[in-house]
């Protein structure tokens, strides 16, 4: 087993939170944007995205060997940004400049409560890795105070 395996998995998960944060920031900023894409000669909403994560590792026999060879490589990753396929919200706004002939304008799929909800379980998790990243230091701080003595 590494000494480092600590610090990789808080690093890569920091890594993938800190990525969160960015695209739930671009949903909120995008939330009442109605002309994101150009699509077939008309203006579609912006479409919420997501982070897709997975383990470095699928599985619990190749982390077990990874640690046994001392090549386990912990943590997650990034796999793709992916769109919400949930449909867009239809607003009444009749003296909108995207509204249709009903009166109607397609606003984008973005609840705001949702995002932040995520948003604040991706600084959470953001703060449990440091402290992670934290105590991992400190018990190499206090294994070097051991030979010192």
């Amino acid at each position: 087993m590494k000494l480092t395996n600590g610090f990789n998995a808080s690093a890569s998960a920091l890594t993938a939170q800190r990525l969160r944060m960015d695209v739930i920031s671009s949903n909120i900023a995008n939330a009442e944007t109605t002309r994101a894409n150009f699509v077939n000669g008309r203006y579609e909403p912006y479409k919420r995205k997501m982070v897709v994560l997975e383990p470095n590792q699928p599985s619990f026999s190749s982390v077990l060997n990874g640690q046994l060879n001392g090549t386990g490589n912990n943590g997650v990753k990034a796999v793709r940004i992916m769109e919400d396929s949930s449909p867009s919200k239809l607003v009444y706004n009749p003296t909108h400049p995207d509204a249709d002939t009903n009166g109607y304008v397609n606003m984008p799929n973005v609840d705001i409560a949702k995002e932040m909800v995520d948003m604040i379980s991706a600084s959470r998790s953001y703060e449990a890795n440091v402290t992670a990243l934290n105590a991992t230091k400190g018990m190499f701080t206090k294994a070097l105070e051991i030979g010192r003595n």
